[in-house]
């Protein structure tokens, strides 16, 4: 069984200069010395390095206090999950999940051995509580496919210990770089490895260009979200929290650039991958839905004053959303262990890699960007100005729940814009951003009410009181009426403030 940890480190250059003095840097009473160990780790990749070109390292370790599989993830500046499986011979199959979206399929090897002789020191507080534990490393790397060859330095490296403040790391590298000491020029041991063993081959990959035209600009965005898209998708296996829900907004911001630059995009070439991005959107939306909707109702029964409760209705709630969480759990699991998901992420790196442009994608962001995203509102207001039109209902709700899909659209195609047309897009985002809040609030009603309809059938079937999910019911409704009377005015503002002049 895999288990994780938050790691926050910094590496620095050592030149076997050994280790500063860090006593009395920020509360660090104590340096204690807890001898040498000696690690022997092979890290395993694609032989292309697909893992490396992102940052996350793969190892199989023997010696020291934790033998066993290592799958490192970024999570930010000096920040990484460690994900830890116990030793055996080939890389555990619940790791290999974890780099799907990077691996592709394609087979994992041992690319580089790395055999340490680590010094190591706790860095304790006056009460000896643990700050952060230093450690000096001498290294030997030795390739072991894609090139042959070996290397060797020392490097310094300082962990933050569970709790501690990270402003600590601040602190040492200042005293660090008094003593000459100073941050290493490498992200991780594998990348040093890689670059020294076989020069050229981990050179890092060249700066995107800086976005000129308007075609320029869209990929731009739609990079970063298939970077999201891949980096979230460990994330999602693992069940962290609002995982599903990034993943899900980087897919629909995919898919939404796609729909609303399509006077920069070839329609017609860009068809199946965007039905692919649609599929992917909704098997989340899975998950996300009742997500949302456990959240919501465990939130209104918590509200509800004890009179009100009557039956096992907190028992059968956490039934039903057990029971529904674990499905939606289990689908969203098989979605990403499909060939198709694979195939949507090999779709969306071709076309990247070679775009269909039309000939508008070459014209100044300024006006084609402009263009499209008065059109997006064009859109965006024949949808919501349809919905208010309509007498409260079934209909009126659907016609609410398009408006809402159609806002969010119109707020990713304006984040898209942003870096380009600055204040008219940062505004038209915000607005959609404002409405999108009202209708998701009424979507969530509409949804949560089908559900207590549902519940309560179930509890009356079962010979318990209903009473409770009446209540409830009646709630949302009033909810649903309340956001429904103050569309009209939050439209009028939105609409004054973004609707294009002229």
């Amino acid at each position: 069984m895999a288990d994780t940890t938050r790691e926050i480190e910094r590496k620095f250059e050592s030149r076997d200069s050994g280790l500063p003095d860090l006593t009395n840097v920020g509360g660090i009473a104590s340096v204690v010395d807890q001898g040498v160990t000696e690690l022997d780790a092979v890290y395993h990749d694609t032989p292309d390095l697909r893992l490396a070109a992102s940052s996350v390292t793969l190892r199989r370790r023997t010696g020291g206090s934790s033998p066993g599989w290592h799958l490192k993830l970024p999570v930010g500046p000096d920040t990484r999950d460690e994900i830890t499986a116990p030793l055996t011979d080939e890389p555990p199959a619940e790791l290999l999940r974890l780099i799907r979206s990077r691996t592709r399929g394609a087979e994992v090897v041992p690319v580089v051995r790395l055999r340490s002789a680590r010094d190591v020191r706790e860095l304790r507080d006056a009460e000896g509580r643990l700050l952060a534990e230093a450690s000096a490393d001498s290294v030997h790397a030795e390739r072991l496919a894609g090139g042959r060859g070996e290397a060797q330095w020392t490097e310094i490296e300082v962990e933050l210990a569970e709790g501690a403040d990270p402003a600590l790391l601040d602190l040492v590298e200042k005293r660090f770089r008094r003593a000459g000491v100073h941050r290493s020029g490498s992200p991780s041991k594998l990348a040093r490895a890689l670059a020294e063993t076989t020069p050229g081959a981990a050179a890092p990959a060249p700066r995107r260009k800086k976005p000129v035209t308007a075609g320029d600009h869209v990929l731009a965005y739609l990079r970063d979200q298939r970077d999201r898209v891949v980096a979230l998708d460990p994330a999602v296996r693992r069940g962290l929290p609002e995982a599903v829900h990034d993943m899900r907004v980087a897919t629909r911001r995919l898919r939404s650039a796609l729909r609303a630059y399509r006077s920069l995009l070839d329609r017609e070439a860009l068809a199946p991958l965007a039905a692919e991005l649609q599929w992917l959107t909704r098997e989340l939306g899975v998950d996300r839905d009742q997500e949302v909707l456990d959240e919501r109702l465990a939130a209104a029964l918590d509200a509800l004053p004890a009179a009100l409760v009557t039956g096992p209705v907190r028992d059968r709630l956490g039934l039903w959303s057990g029971t529904r969480r674990g499905r939606a759990r289990s689908r969203t699991a098989a979605v990403l262990d499909s060939r198709r998901y694979l195939d949507l992420l090999n779709s969306l790196d071709a076309v990247l890699a070679d775009p269909p442009l039309r000939k508008a994608a070459r014209r100044k962001p300024e006006k084609a960007l402009a263009k499209a995203l008065d059109k997006e509102f064009g859109r965006l207001s024949r949808l919501v100005e349809r919905a208010l039109a309509l007498d409260p209902g079934p209909e009126r709700d659907t016609a609410l729940h398009e408006a809402r899909k159609k806002a969010k659209r119109t707020r990713y195609a304006a984040e898209a814009a942003r870096p380009a047309l600055g204040k008219k897009a940062g505004r038209l985002a915000d607005d959609a951003k404002s409405l999108q809040r009202p209708l998701g609030e009424h979507q969530d009603s509409v949804m949560s009410r089908e559900a207590l309809r549902s519940l309560a059938q179930d509890a009356s079937r079962a010979g318990e009181p209903a009473f409770t999910w009446g209540v409830l019911y009646g709630r949302e409704e009033r909810t649903a009426a309340l956001t429904e009377t103050a569309l009209p005015a939050r439209w009028a503002e939105v609409a004054r403030r973004s609707r294009p002049k002229g």
